[in-house]
C-alpha cells in the first residue's frame, strides 16, 4: 500500500473507502493514545509547552509521559513539569527515568520522590550517554545496568506501572530481533506492565516484529511509537544514531521542499494518519504520539482516527 493511499470521492461506497477514511467513520471504536513532550529549557518553551498540553489534554489520553535528560540533566524541569501536570489538568503524566551517569542510590531516591508525589507511572530506559544519542553506553559501577535492572528496582519501591522501550527494528546494540524480544521479556519478568516502541516508518517491517513478539508469548500493551515530523533533515539526524530505517518514498515526498513548511506540514499529517490507519486495519489500536511539544498535527491526527473530545481513555 502506498503510505498516501488516493482516497475515493467523499460519496463513494463504504467498501471503496481508504484505512484513513474509514478510520474515522462513526461508531467505530477510537484507538488508544498516549503523549510524550520534553521539559522547557526557557521561558518560551514553556508557554510553548503548555498551549501543546491544553491543546491535546481534552482528547484524555491513556497516559502523557514527560522525558529526562542524560545523567538526569532535566531532572528538576522534568520534576516541575509532571508536578504542574498533577495540579493543573487531568491528565494521568508518567516520569521517564534513566541510568545514564548516576548512582542506585540517586536514581532510588528519585523513584522514592516520585512515589512521595502521587506519581504512580515511570518510563524505564536505559538512556544514551550524555551528548551521544546512539553512542556506546558504559554503566557506572554503583550504578544501574541497564533498563531491566531498573525496572526492577521501580517495581520494588513501590505501586507503579512501569513503561518500557522497544525498538520495532534491531537495537543499535544487539545482534538480533530474537535478543531484543528476549530482553523484553526480560523487563516483564522485572515488572514492566507495558511497553512503546521507538518511532517507525517501515509498516511492514513493524508488523512482522509484532507477530514475532506476541509468538514469543509477550502479552503486555505495546503502543506503536509515531512520529510526526515536518523536518525530513531533522528526522533523519535523530534517526540514524537509533538505527532507524528511513524508507526513500518518505525521502521523495519531503524532497525540494526546504523552503515549503505549509506544505510539509501536510505531508507529515498525512503519511502519520495514513500510518496509524493503516496499523488499525492490521488489528492495532495503541499509538504513542511523540509530539516534540507542538499540538497542532498530532491533534488533528487524532480527529482523523476517531478520537473525539472527552472520549474515554
Amino acid at each position: 500500500m502506498s503510505p498516501l493511499s488516493e482516497l475515493p470521492p467523499a460519496d463513494g461506497p463504504p467498501s471503496a473507502l481508504g484505512p484513513v477514511a474509514r478510520a474515522g467513520r462513526p461508531g467505530r471504536r477510537p484507538p488508544k493514545i498516549s503523549f510524550e513532550f520534553s521539559p522547557p529549557k526557557t521561558p518560551e518553551a514553556e508557554e510553548n509547552l503548555w498551549l501543546a498540553i491544553r491543546r491535546l489534554e481534552p482528547l484524555n489520553p491513556e497516559f502523557v509521559s514527560v522525558t529526562y535528560g542524560a545523567g538526569g540533566s532535566t531532572r528538576e524541569r522534568t520534576h516541575r513539569t509532571v508536578m504542574r501536570m498533577l495540579a493543573e489538568t487531568t491528565l494521568k503524566p508518567a516520569a521517564h527515568l534513566t541510568c545514564v551517569d548516576a548512582g542506585r542510590d540517586e536514581v532510588d531516591s528519585v523513584i522514592d520522590d516520585y512515589a512521595k508525589a502521587g506519581i504512580r507511572h515511570i518510563v524505564a530506559l536505559r538512556g544514551d550517554p550524555p551528548g551521544q544519542i546512539g553512542g556506546a553506553y558504559v554503566p557506572r559501577a554503583d550504578g544501574y545496568a541497564n533498563a531491566t535492572e531498573l525496572t526492577r528496582a521501580i517495581a520494588s519501591r513501590g505501586d507503579f506501572e512501569v513503561t518500557v522501550g522497544l525498538y520495532p527494528q534491531v537495537h543499535p546494540e544487539s545482534p538480533s530481533i530474537a535478543h531484543d524480544i528476549d530482553v523484553l521479556k526480560a523487563k516483564i519478568d522485572a515488572g514492566a506492565t507495558r511497553a512503546i516502541t521507538q518511532f517507525f516508518f517501515d509498516i511492514d517491517g513493524f508488523l512482522r516484529f509484532m507477530e514475532q513478539v506476541r509468538k514469543a508469548g509477550v502479552t503486555i500493551p505495546i503502543a506503536a511509537g509515531i512520529m510526526p515530523v515536518t523536518n525530513f533533515k531533522g528526522l533523519a539526524r535523530m534517526a540514524g544514531p537509533c538505527g532507524i530505517a528511513l524508507p526513500d518514498w518518505l525521502a521523495n515526498l519531503f524532497s525540494g521542499l526546504d523552503k515549503d513548511p505549509d506544505t510539509r506540514r501536510l505531508i507529515a499529517g498525512a503519511v502519520s494518519a495514513e500510518m496509524c490507519a493503516r496499523l488499525e486495519e492490521e488489528g492495532f489500536d495503541n499509538f504513542h504520539f511523540y509530539t516534540l511539544n507542538r499540538a497542532d498535527l498530532v491533534y488533528a491526527i487524532c480527529r482523523v482516527l476517531g478520537v473525539r473530545e472527552g472520549s474515554a481513555a
